[in-house]
């Protein structure tokens, strides 16, 4: 009997012993703050600040979870190193996410910076009249303008001329009213806003021209 419970006291020690000792898993742990490191670098907290949130929050329970195994006689760390998995992956995601996210931020500035670009070239190229070596174009896409039922019912009608700006592809980039009827103008405008033309050149380089086009609505 006291071999027995000689020998239950040993066991008793070795377990103690051996729990006492158990590790952390550092390799794990070390992962996960470079993956929170690797977030942070990549502008997270910018670019994705639910995910760098999220693995913070992750972190901050590994760190807790780490020092409680501190603190006790018995130690365990298979709890941490699922903490500390986890903690990785939230990283990781807050990184990829920030990437992502910057890769869009900038393609939209880069689109806006385009947008711009082509608005002050557009700008600084001004149409040029028909005459001389500017030969007026050929419409090659013609929309009748729809006669609005009010204009009908009062019995207006009438000839609405228009100044249209061609641009180098040959599409309308610009109508105004030079002559106007207030109850035809509008229908006029959308017509003549969907007409194509044959691009004009000049020396060879598509240019773009201002034509004088007239709608003439009839009873």
């Amino acid at each position: 009997m006291r071999v027995i419970v000689r020998f239950r006291a040993i066991a008793l020690g070795l377990a103690i012993t051996v729990t006492g000792c158990a590790s952390p898993p550092n390799a794990d742990v070390d992962a996960a703050k470079a993956a929170l490191d690797r977030a942070a670098t990549d502008r997270a907290g910018q670019y994705a600040a639910e995910s760098l949130k999220a693995a913070q929050d992750a972190r901050a329970a590994l760190d807790a979870e780490l020092k409680a195994q501190e603190g006790k006689w018995f130690k365990s760390y298979d709890k941490t190193k699922e903490l500390a998995v986890a903690a990785k992956a939230a990283g990781d995601k807050a990184a990829a996410d920030a990437v992502a996210s910057k890769e869009k931020a900038d393609a939209v500035a880069a689109k806006k910076k385009a947008d711009a670009a082509a608005a002050k070239a557009k700008a600084q190229m001004a149409p040029l009249r028909i005459g001389g070596q500017i030969k007026a174009p050929n419409k090659i896409k013609d929309v009748k303008p729809v006669y609005p039922a009010i204009a009908q019912s009062a019995r207006v009608a009438g000839v609405v001329t228009i100044e249209a700006t061609i641009g180098p592809d040959g599409k309308v980039i610009d109508a105004k009213v030079v002559r106007s009827i207030p109850l035809l103008d509008q229908a006029a405008l959308d017509a003549v806003r969907q007409w194509e033309y044959m691009p004009t050149l000049l020396n060879g380089v598509p240019v773009p021209v201002l034509v004088t086009v007239t709608i003439n609505f009839t009873r």
